[in-house]
């Protein structure tokens, strides 16, 4: 029977996350799936813990590479299994059914089968429950969780595999490309899959300016023609336009804000000429 889920761990000198992360896969209640792990070639012990789990069914390999892409790379290119789920160092699965919750519902139809997630972060804890419709509009604000996310292995070799000069987005750049350009077919699963470690790369503030110059990049490379509108649309979602439309549906203070703004046009519209 071929493997329908391979679970591909990516750790690098994060041996207590990496516990913690196969003790949640190796508990649970369904075990045919395959688990990859990925170790950086890590000095904490976390060697020697994967050399200890010989006996469990975990194909690992420890050695240098060239940041978390490439290693994700390095799990993709060993997987046998027809989805991928990368479930980093930390991230744990939510219970014990949920590879067997999420086996169920996966038959093949979707390339690409996205669940929700609880956000463990250092200031609070949150559930997030993903939209059943994707857009544009979506990835250009947020993301797919790649730690709640079941891809089809083929699409790697169809579409690309992750972009190994990217820091914190290229996981981010293969969902936008595949659905809003390859028009990949997506469900939405109803099921809380993964507790998501907050103490990542992508999660911490000072790597903000990264992120955004990132997205900047890919988006200017695969959809040029859409930054200007999109721009304005992330305008758009400004505390202070939100405000106008609060206003608009007020008629006494709309009629108020209509005549402020037709007096402050007149004066600009004079100045011009």
């Amino acid at each position: 029977m071929d493997t329908k889920i391979s679970i591909i761990t990516v750790n690098y000198n994060d041996n207590s996350g990496l516990q913690k992360t196969v003790n949640s896969v190796l508990n649970q209640s369904l075990r045919n799936f395959e688990f990859i792990i990925i170790d950086g070639n890590s000095s904490d012990g976390s060697k020697e813990f994967l050399q200890q789990n010989r006996d469990h069914s975990i194909r690992w390999i420890s050695e240098p590479d060239r940041g978390i892409y490439h290693a994700m790379n390095k799990g993709i290119q060993m997987a046998t299994g027809k989805y991928l789920l990368f479930l980093n160092s930390g991230d744990v699965l939510f219970d014990n059914e949920v590879i067997k919750q999420v086996d169920h519902e996966i038959d093949g139809t979707y390339g690409i089968y996205y669940c929700d997630i609880i956000f463990d972060e250092p200031k609070q804890k949150k559930k997030v429950v993903f939209p059943d419709t994707l857009s544009f509009t979506f990835f250009f604000k947020q993301s797919l969780s790649h730690q709640a996310t079941f891809i089809k292995r083929k699409l790697f070799d169809e579409i690309f595999l992750y972009n190994e000069d990217f820091k914190i987005v290229s996981d981010w750049e293969f969902f936008i490309y595949a659905i809003c350009k390859q028009n990949v077919p997506y469900k939405h699963l109803d099921i809380l899959t993964t507790i998501y470690d907050g103490n990542g790369i992508s999660s911490n503030s000072e790597n903000l300016k990264m992120m955004y110059q990132e997205r900047n990049i890919s988006l200017m490379k695969h959809f040029p023609t859409f930054i200007s509108d999109y721009t304005q649309i992330s305008e758009l979602e400004h505390k202070r336009v939100k405000q106008f439309f609060f206003i608009k549906e007020h008629p006494f203070a709309w009629k108020i804000l209509k005549i402020c703004i037709k007096t402050i046009l007149f004066f600009i519209q004079r100045k011009k000429i």
